[in-house]
């Protein structure tokens, strides 16, 4: 009896569906609380009841469009998912995620958005400036001998590589036809750039930051145990993959929920900030060593350079030294701060990653700080040819040991203590992944790419080379030699971090070090597309009086005079920005009180 009340329940359902349109029967089937194989079978049976009662042709041919219409959603949805599966790096980051949590997958999904930014510098810039140069290029009569892949010197001086070989004349093929200004296409389209990244920075902060505004709301409930899993998944190594990667989030959780409170006495606690305060006096007293060393050793560089005109082959691998004691610097000082975390014994590893990016912050950062008063105040007052091509040499040289150095890193600092840790002595282990030192390592070496861009327009595209070998390095390093970290935990706000670093210091510093070179310093005489002018932002203020002449251009000339160079406009514009930020902050405080009034509701 039951068994025929059931099949009679099931006959009324596929009946009312059949009744319906295509758009409500679709509806109705996915809100069923129904297996997908189950969906199927219904779906299937009301197809079949729809035909059956389909007495003219005219019926069926509707019919035959509308399970066309279906066929092809499922077409598309599938196409869909196949495309989702394509995405870069897609399947490699849900394996790091699974194995080894968000705290290390968060440096890989770091590693790929610094990949995404640099591909689009090079494509600014190779669409913008290399390009229309290659139509005015003349050819190159140095020799290629090799050296010059790591000097950066040599060959390659003569080359669309460096700023020195760009023209300063209006390039034409046709006469009396278009022209193309390289001045004003060199300086545009550095400078629409910057704007640009500085919007995504901005922007990129912003989506991090609402998403982990409120992370313990998602962190451990009955939500992430019953309502996470996808069911449209029947491939087994991804069920696999989906268990593990759930089991992570689970365990992270909750770490975060039962996470012990420790209590010191007096004695312990003056212990602890006596300890934590001769760390951070070692720390400083390293990095100021670091810099001093940097500064009088690029003095001695500015010989180098100055010899190096004469491309004598020692001359150039003598310039290597410079980037090699930096690049050993900043690889071996890290270690030293780690092990200073080590000692100093924070109560969450959350607190040693934060620590440790800090000073390594303060270290590298200081270093590109030395090196940037060597370039403008030295080299550029210097009796060179051309001080912007030296420049770029240097940051030539500078990114391409960095990145030599950080695969030696991954080698001696991994493999090497993978083998230490298993043969040798046992008791240490396999290491983890250092997410503070690696991540330094990556705002050092986009820092370097945003200063060169000025002077190496090519350079984007040469760290974006080498942000893609260091990923698949990285991974294959981290899943062979690593371990997943001994305490589990959570890191909501670790992307947010990140970007806020590569935002600033780094972004804002190299901002006014791209100032300081386009409104203060005298560019070259004999090289360069704004060779014979006072300021490489004097190109700007000529065309600005060309088009003065121009009726039709007298709104560009209005826009110039009363905002763009207009300092009361800015101020007005600020002014307006503060307003709006702080409407907005009072905003995010009233949802907060909200959420906790809410919250508090919910737990009585």
């Amino acid at each position: 009896f039951c068994f025929l009340h059931g099949f009679d329940a099931e006959e009324d359902l596929v009946g009312s569906l059949a009744s319906m349109s295509t758009k409500e029967r679709i509806k109705a089937i996915q809100k069923m609380p129904e297996t997908m194989r189950k969906k199927r079978e219904i779906r299937n049976k009301v197809l079949k009841e729809i035909t059956k009662k389909s007495r003219h042709r005219g019926a069926q041919c509707t019919q035959c469009l509308q399970g066309a219409a279906v066929s092809f959603r499922r077409f598309g949805n599938t196409l869909s998912e196949y495309f989702h599966q394509l995405r870069l790096w897609h399947k490699t980051l849900k394996i790091i995620g699974a194995e080894f949590g968000t705290s290390v997958l968060s440096y890989f999904v770091f590693l790929k958005w610094l990949l995404n930014l640099n591909i689009f510098s090079f494509l600014i810039n190779f669409g913008f400036i290399t390009i229309p140069q290659f139509l005015a290029a003349e050819p190159n009569n140095l020799s290629f001998t090799g050296l010059e892949l790591f000097t950066g010197a040599g060959y390659f001086q003569q080359t669309v590589l460096y700023y020195g070989f760009y023209t300063n004349a209006t390039i034409s093929k046709v006469e009396n036809g278009p022209s193309y200004n390289m001045q004003l296409a060199y300086i545009f389209t550095v400078g629409i750039y910057f704007v640009i990244s500085f919007l995504i920075l901005l922007f990129s902060m912003a989506k991090f930051f609402s998403r982990n505004i409120n992370p313990q709301t998602f962190s451990v409930n009955a939500s992430k145990l019953l309502c996470t899993w996808d069911f449209n998944i029947t491939n087994e190594k991804a069920v696999k993959l989906q268990q593990k990667n759930l089991h992570t989030q689970i365990k992270e959780g909750l770490t975060e929920v039962n996470k012990e409170v420790q209590n010191f006495s007096a004695m312990e606690r003056v212990v602890r900030i006596a300890t934590h305060l001769l760390a951070w006096l070692a720390s400083l007293g390293t990095a100021v060593a670091a810099c001093a060393g940097v500064y009088f050793l690029s003095i001695n560089n500015l010989e180098l350079f100055m010899k190096g005109y004469r491309n004598d082959l020692e001359s150039q691998t003598a310039m290597l030294v410079l980037p090699v004691i930096v690049s050993l610097l900043n690889t071996l000082i890290p270690f030293f701060f780690s092990w200073l975390g080590h000692l100093e014994k924070f109560q969450t590893p959350g607190q040693h990653i934060y620590v440790t990016i800090t000073r390594n912050t303060i270290l590298k950062m200081s270093i590109v700080g030395i090196l940037c008063y060597y370039w403008l105040n030295i080299v550029a007052t210097s009796e060179s040819q051309c001080w912007e091509t030296l420049v770029g040499q240097d940051i030539y040289r500078l990114v391409l040991v960095d990145f030599i150095f950080c695969l030696l890193g991954s080698f001696f600092g991994e493999f090497l203590r993978r083998i230490i840790g298993t043969t040798v002595c046992m008791n240490l282990g396999l290491p983890e992944f250092d997410i503070g030192r690696n991540v330094l390592d990556l705002i050092y070496a986009q820092t370097l790419t945003w200063i060169g861009i000025l002077f190496s327009p090519l350079l984007p595209g040469i760290q974006m080379i080498a942000f893609f070998i260091v990923f698949f390095v990285k991974k294959v390093s981290l899943i062979r030699n690593c371990q997943p970290p001994r305490k589990v935990w959570r890191t909501a706000q670790m992307m947010t971090s990140f970007i806020f670093l590569l935002f600033c210091p780094s972004f804002l510093g190299v901002l006014s070090v791209i100032g300081v070179t386009v409104w203060r310093l005298k560019p070259s005489e004999e090289c360069g597309p704004f060779r014979g002018l006072s300021s490489m932002y004097a190109a700007v203020d000529e065309w600005i009086q060309i088009l003065e002449s121009y009726t039709a251009s007298k709104w560009v000339v209005w826009i110039y005079h009363n905002l763009i160079s207009s300092e009361l406009f800015f101020f007005i514009l600020s002014s307006i920005l503060l307003i709006i930020t702080y409407l907005y902050w009072q905003i995010i405080q009233g949802r907060k009180t909200m959420t906790e009034l809410l919250r508090k509701q919910i737990n009585n």
